[in-house]
């Protein structure tokens, strides 16, 4: 079973919608029973770092995810914040995120001439696989996603980098340490290379 986290800050409906379209079910939820017997998870988000760590507290979800990511190791998939939660810290905010990863995420507009490349990165994109991977094929090359973000994730081991994606500077789009994998993009809304990635994903 693939469980959608609803937390309150995401395109749940989008994302379901993709799902089914490419023949998945999935539930949406924050019954932490439900979540206790899930085989994969998505954590989607859209919105500020800070509320989306609050209402994860709010909602007693963090010490379940931590069950299921960290001890049981079941594949989840972060998506846009959802990745960003993944982190140690954010520079949008003073809360301390989930920790899964080596990583912060930092502002755009510390990074980029901001007069040269509009805050947020909004169009797609391409991205270049770094490593070998189940999520997004290397083979293919022209893997192109739709981006809507002002933050990014900075990995202190490159090894957790999946791919990267250029906007000003090179940034990371992708990350994967062992059954954790996160996009900065939004396959869902990212025609059929959202949907393969999804595939892909639902497959593992």
């Amino acid at each position: 079973m693939i469980v959608i986290v609803d937390y309150g800050m995401g395109n749940l409906g989008s994302i379901s919608n993709m799902l089914k379209k490419i023949g998945s079910k999935a539930e949406v939820t924050s019954d932490k029973q439900v979540i206790g017997n899930a085989q994969k998870l998505i954590l989607p988000g859209v919105g500020a770092f800070d509320n989306a760590i609050t209402n994860l507290r709010t909602l007693d979800l963090i010490e379940i995810l931590n069950r299921k990511v960290l001890e049981e190791k079941i594949p989840i998939l972060g998506i846009c914040l959802g990745i960003q939660l993944f982190t140690k810290r954010s520079d949008e905010g003073i809360l301390p995120g989930l920790s899964w990863v080596d990583a912060e995420t930092v502002s755009f507009a510390k990074y980029v001439d901001t007069k040269k490349n509009k805050v947020p990165h909004m169009s797609w994109n391409s991205v270049r696989v770094e490593k070998e991977n189940p999520l997004i094929d290397s083979r293919e090359g022209g893997n192109r996603y739709y981006f809507v973000h002002s933050y990014f994730v900075r990995c202190s081991n490159p090894l957790d980098i999946l791919s990267t994606t250029n906007y000003g500077i090179d940034f990371v789009s992708a990350i994967q340490k062992n059954n954790i994998f996160g996009v900065q993009f939004h396959p869902e809304k990212s025609h059929n290379y959202g949907m393969k990635l999804l595939r892909n994903f639902v497959g593992l």
